[in-house]
């Protein structure tokens, strides 16, 4: 059996306002295979948002354990788990995240400029993601010179550019319109045809319905965890 990407272990997360202990997520435990495409759905503060901070490390837990790709980062300091996030995880948001400052060739090279990447390298490898997400002809352009779904293409190239092991993916079509929303799920199912490593975030169910596994949770806990008709990676 091959090692899982994602593995929590009695995964509890709390928060702390004043006197008050409120649990975001409540013991739970989740494996994510390679090349799997996970839905997560629930209502808001059901723990969704909690577990992709979490997943991301952006966030740390309260107790449990969070192995990545085999390796147990529970207890990893800020520094380790920024470093963790620049070379294994890519994310796609909602609202792009994408630099204003910079155009679309420098916005999808910003993870390689923090490795240290040499700039000729990342410039191809730039300019290849940005020609494949259709891109040829908008390398110079700011983000605010882009349409919606242009903008959400250039984050789908950043969040590819350091090949990571697990996309994770919060409403990514949040923003747009139904047309072009679809050709960015299009493109999704592409890198997961490819064997990416896929965790999603939604509230749609048309859109859950294109993954292999859809988690459910409520009051932070998962209360289903069911395959989508899909075969298993």
């Amino acid at each position: 059996m091959s090692v899982p990407i994602v593995e929590l272990r009695s995964a509890v997360k709390e928060y702390v306002n004043g006197s008050l202990r409120v649990a975001a997520l409540r013991g739970i435990d989740l494996r994510i295979d390679p090349g799997e495409y996970a839905v997560v759905m629930g209502a808001s503060g059901s723990g969704k948002s909690t577990l992709l901070n979490l997943l991301g490390c952006l966030d740390h837990l309260s107790s449990g354990d969070y192995l990545l790709g085999g390796e147990n980062i529970s207890q990893f300091s800020d520094n380790q788990l920024s470093e963790i996030r620049s070379r294994r995880i890519g994310f796609i948001f909602q609202s792009y995240n994408l630099i204003p400052q910079l155009n679309v060739l420098e916005n999808i090279e910003v993870p390689l400029f923090y490795q240290g990447i040499p700039e000729a390298h990342a410039r191809t490898k730039a300019i290849a993601l940005a020609e494949r997400m259709g891109l040829a002809d908008r390398l110079k352009h700011k983000p605010m010179e882009l349409s919606g779904g242009q903008q959400q293409r250039v984050a789908i190239a950043r969040s590819l550019v350091c090949d990571p092991l697990l996309m994770l993916a919060d409403e990514p079509t949040g923003n747009l319109d139904t047309k072009t929303g679809n050709e960015i799920l299009e493109l999704i199912d592409e890198l997961h045809a490819e064997g990416k490593t896929i965790v999603m975030v939604t509230h749609d169910d048309d859109i859950a319905g294109r993954a292999q596994r859809v988690v459910c949770f409520r009051d932070g806990q998962i209360i289903s965890n069911d395959w989508n008709g899909a075969p298993k990676p």
